[in-house]
C-alpha cells in the first residue's frame, strides 16, 4: 500500500453514517454546481475534520477548485448543504467564509499588483496594525514576521507585481496562514515552489494540523499526498469516485480513478534524433564564468536553477519580451540576430509558453478559438485583412482535439476553462505557429497527472519533428527524464552544462546553490 507518513488520530475513528456530520468538521452534502454547458459538480459529499489534512485530487476540470470556491464563498452551490459543527450554514461571500474561520489559498494568484506586500497580506485587516489608527510601520513589522515563518525574505514595501511568481505564491500562503483560520483550503500551493520552500510549507502544515486546523489540500504532485495527507478524495467529472485513508490506496490506483483508465509509463522513453545547431546564445564578456547556451534540432534542453536564478528573465530576453543584455549574442541557424520584440521572435520561429498563463499567455476576454489562432492571424488573413473563418475554425478544432482541451465548444471564453486546460490553449497557439524553437516555462505547473503524461509525449513528439525544445522546470525528475542536456543557472548565468543521463538531482542542486564550480560536460 501507499502508506502515509502522517499519523493523525483524527482519522482513526470509523466513518460516520451517510448524511451525518460529526462535530469539529467542515462538511458538504449533495453539493452540485453548473456553468453554461458544463456540469462542474454533481452530488458531492466531502468533509475535513479538525487536525486533519484531507487531500483532494482529480484531473483538470474535475471540479476541485469549484468545490473550494464554494467553501470560500466565491461561488454559490446550485444544490446541497454546507455544515460546520453539525450546523447548516450559508456562505454568500468570502467575508462570511473568513468570519466562519475558513481561509483559502487560490491556485490563481489574487494579489493586487500595485499594492505592497504588506498591504496585500493584511488587505481588509489593517486594523491589526493597532489601536484603530492605521500604522504603516506596524503593518510592515507584522508582514515581515509572517513572511519569515515561510522563510521568505521579500521586501514588504515592494509592489506585489515586482515579485517573482514563487514569491507571490508564498505571499498568498502567508496571507492565508496569518488569518488564524479553523479550516485552511489550499489549491496547488506548491506549484511554483522549490524543494526547500516546499519543505518549509509542509512543516507549517504539520504544525497547523497539530494545533487542530483542518486542511483541504489540492495538488497534482501526487507524491506529496503520501507525505502530507491523512485522507484522500478523488473527483472525476464532478463526482466523488473514491474517499478514504491515504494508506488504503496506492499511486497507480489513484491515477486510474482520476483519469478513468490506466496510464502507461509516467515518463516516456527519449528517442533523440539530433540535427544541426539551431540556436546559440553567448553571454556578455562581462559575465565572468558564464557559459554559452545552445540547442540542436530535435533536442530537448532543460534549464534548472533555484527561484531567482534568472531562468524566466533569460527566456523573456530570448523572445524579445525584455531588452537583451549589452554584449549578449544570439545566433539562429548560423545567422546572428538581434531580437527586439516578440513579434520579431515569432517571425524567426521562436515561441514562449510563459510561466504565468493568465497574465502573459492568454487574452481572457476572448474565446478558446481566438486564443489558439492569434499567432497565425497573419497567415489566415487575405490582402484586405479579412480572416478565413473556416480555416480558423478547422485549425482551432484540430488543436482542441489533439491536446484534449476540455470545453463545451471552442467558442467559449477561455476564462471559463480550468487552469490546466488554459495551459493547453497557450501551448496550442504556439504549435499552430509551427516555429523552430519553443520555450516551455514550467509547462506542467497546475496540470494533473494524466495531462502531464500527455504533455511529456507531446514534448517528445516535438523533438521528433526536428524542433528545438527549451524546458524550464522546477521538477527535477521531469528535467532529468525529458531532457537530453541540462543547463544550470545561478545569479543570471549558466554555470554548468550536464548530460541528463550522466547527472543527478544532487549534482544539479550543487551547481544551482553554488557548492560546485562550473564545469564542461
Amino acid at each position: 500500500m501507499w502508506a502515509s507518513s502522517r499519523n493523525n488520530p483524527a482519522t482513526a475513528a470509523p466513518d460516520q453514517p451517510a448524511g451525518a456530520v460529526p462535530s469539529g468538521r467542515l462538511a458538504v452534502r449533495g453539493i452540485g454546481k453548473s456553468f453554461p454547458g458544463v456540469r462542474a459538480l454533481k452530488d458531492v459529499t466531502f468533509e475535513v475534520g479538525a487536525g486533519e489534512v484531507h487531500a483532494l485530487v482529480g484531473e483538470n476540470g474535475a471540479g476541485k477548485s469549484t468545490l473550494l470556491k464554494i467553501l470560500s464563498g466565491a461561488y454559490h452551490p446550485d444544490e446541497g448543504a454546507i455544515f460546520i459543527d453539525r450546523r447548516e450554514i450559508k456562505i454568500p461571500d468570502p467575508r462570511t467564509a473568513r468570519s466562519l474561520g475558513i481561509a483559502i489559498v487560490y491556485q490563481e494568484l489574487s494579489l493586487i499588483p500595485w499594492l505592497s506586500v504588506a498591504n496585500n497580506l493584511f488587505l481588509g485587516r489593517e486594523r491589526l496594525a493597532g489601536g484603530g489608527i492605521f500604522s504603516q510601520r506596524r503593518l510592515r513589522a507584522l508582514a515581515q514576521a509572517e513572511l519569515e515563518k515561510l522563510g521568505l525574505k521579500a521586501q514588504v514595501d515592494r509592489p506585489a507585481a515586482k515579485l517573482r511568481l514563487a514569491e507571490q505564491q508564498l505571499v498568498e500562503i502567508a496571507r492565508a496562514l496569518s488569518e488564524n483560520a479553523r479550516f485552511l483550503l489550499m489549491d496547488e500551493p506548491t506549484a511554483s515552489l522549490t524543494g526547500r520552500e516546499v519543505e518549509v510549507l509542509f512543516e507549517k502544515i504539520r504544525a497547523l494540523a497539530r494545533a487542530g486546523v483542518g486542511i483541504v489540500y489540492i495538488s497534482h504532485r501526487l507524491e506529496e499526498i503520501a507525505r502530507i495527507a491523512d485522507r484522500l478524495t478523488v473527483l472525476r467529472d464532478g463526482q466523488v469516485v473514491y474517499s478514504g485513508p491515504v494508506g488504503e490506496i496506492d499511486l497507480p490506483e489513484i491515477v486510474a480513478k482520476m483519469v478513468g483508465r490506466k496510464i502507461g509509463e509516467h515518463y516516456p522513453p527519449r528517442t533523440s534524433r539530433l540535427g544541426e545547431e539551431i540556436l546559440a546564445v553567448r553571454p556578455p564578456s562581462s559575465a565572468s564564468n558564464g557559459r554559452s547556451f545552445s540547442v540542436r534540432a530535435g533536442e530537448v534542453v532543460g534549464l534548472a536553477g533555484l527561484v531567482g536564478a534568472g531562468r524566466t528573465e533569460w527566456a523573456w530576453r530570448l523572445v524579445g519580451a525584455s531588452p537583451s543584455l549589452p554584449g549578449e549574442k544570439v545566433r539562429l541557424k548560423g545567422r546572428e540576430v538581434r531580437i527586439t520584440s516578440p513579434t520579431q521572435a515569432r517571425s524567426l520561429g521562436l515561441g514562449l509558453v510563459p510561466e504565468s498563463r493568465k497574465e502573459h499567455g492568454l487574452i481572457l476576454s476572448c474565446s478558446v478559438r481566438d486564443n489558439i489562432v492569434i499567432t497565425i492571424l497573419d497567415r489566415l488573413s487575405n490582402f484586405l485583412g479579412f480572416v478565413d473563418r473556416k480555416t480558423r475554425a478547422d485549425i482551432s478544432r484540430r488543436f482542441v482535439d489533439r491536446l484534449r482541451i476540455r470545453c463545451p465548444h471552442d467558442g467559449v471564453s477561455v476564462s471559463a476553462l480550468s487552469g490546466g486546460n488554459q495551459q493547453k490553449v497557450v501551448l496550442a497557439k504556439w504549435l499552430a505557429r509551427e516555429g523552430h524553437i519553443i520555450v516551455l516555462d514550467e509547462p506542467t505547473r497546475g496540470i494533473d497527472v494524466g495531462a502531464k503524461v500527455e504533455m511529456y509525449h507531446l514534448i517528445n513528439q516535438l523533438s521528433l519533428e526536428g524542433k528545438g525544445v527549451i524546458l524550464i522546470s522546477s521538477d527535477m525528475p521531469e528535467l532529468l527524464s525529458l531532457s537530453d542536456r541540462i543547463y544550470v543557472m545561478r545569479q543570471g548565468r549558466f554555470v554548468a552544462e550536464l548530460e541528463s543521463a550522466k547527472t543527478s538531482q544532487e549534482e544539479i542542486l550543487a551547481f544551482a546553490s553554488g557548492f560546485k564550480e562550473a564545469q564542461a560536460v
